[in-house]
């Protein structure tokens, strides 16, 4: 069996290769990449594994984009601390979707499920409904508290420097880079657009105001009944363009602030 290992943790990567060897000894790993556009690449230039065990996030982005961007015909079993990504993961060839720190009997049941789907005398899946298939994987997936982002490694002219995620006012997108603004009105860009920042930050702290900036709750100020049912947003530090909120998302910032 040839496997094709998606992991941007050296650590995990070690890991899940140790654990592979034990639950399938004749598991041969071809590479382990951690990037998008590293996975891309080389999917491009080789034939189709056997199978993908891949990491949701990579160094460059998530990898379900490598899955949405070309066609990949590998079944995968993704590895992730996170359950967020479950539904886009389910549509993507996936065998199993296993939570981290991943298990030797789970990785071996997940190559034990994959082994029944290949063999050609198996009695074929009953066709069900995708909506109920995606909530039993969803049901049989261990419910641990969420861990959300806690801090980030910023570039400060040659260095790089730990922030903490509470020490961020707000994240404004603009021409496909995102920006960082700190309380006190530092700015650093991060590698992360705003649709990963939505999903890896805490939700009571903070917000997707609009399409372009996604705040936390210290930097806002205060609300302005603006046009046709928008709101106007004050933020300390303020951004260099006015934020407003459209009127579909107006009353569920004033349920965010309120708690």
């Amino acid at each position: 069996m040839k496997v094709l290992l998606l992991e941007d943790e050296y650590p995990a990567a070690e890991r899940l290769q140790r654990l592979l060897h034990q639950a399938a000894p004749e598991a041969q790993v071809l590479a382990v990449l951690d990037s998008v556009a590293g996975a891309l690449q080389w999917l491009d230039a080789h034939p189709a594994p056997d199978l993908i065990l891949s990491d949701i996030q990579l160094a460059d982005g998530l990898s379900l984009e490598v899955f949405e961007q070309t066609v990949v015909r590998s079944p995968v079993i993704f590895t992730t601390a996170y359950d967020a990504y479950a539904i886009r993961a389910f549509k993507a060839n996936s065998v199993d979707y296993l939570l981290k720190p991943v298990k030797l009997a789970e990785l071996t049941a997940a190559l034990t499920k994959l082994q029944e789907w290949r063999t050609p005398t198996a009695t074929p899946p009953v066709p069900d409904d995708t909506a109920q298939r995606l909530e039993r994987l969803l049901d049989a997936l261990p419910r641990p508290e969420r861990q959300f982002k806690t801090r980030f490694l910023v570039r400060s002219g040659e260095q790089l420097l730990p922030l903490a995620a509470t020490q961020a006012a707000w994240f404004q997108s603009r021409h496909e880079t995102t920006t960082l603004c700190t309380l006190d009105g530092r700015r650093f860009v991060v590698e992360y657009t705003l649709e990963q920042l939505e999903s890896l930050l805490d939700p009571a702290q903070f917000f997707r105001l609009n399409r372009q900036l996604l705040a936390q709750l210290p930097a806002v100020q205060r609300l302005h009944p603006h046009f046709n049912g928008k709101l106007l947003v004050d933020l300390h530090p303020a951004p260099s363009d006015e934020v407003l909120v459209s009127r579909e998302k107006a009353g569920a910032v004033k349920s965010w602030l309120e708690g």
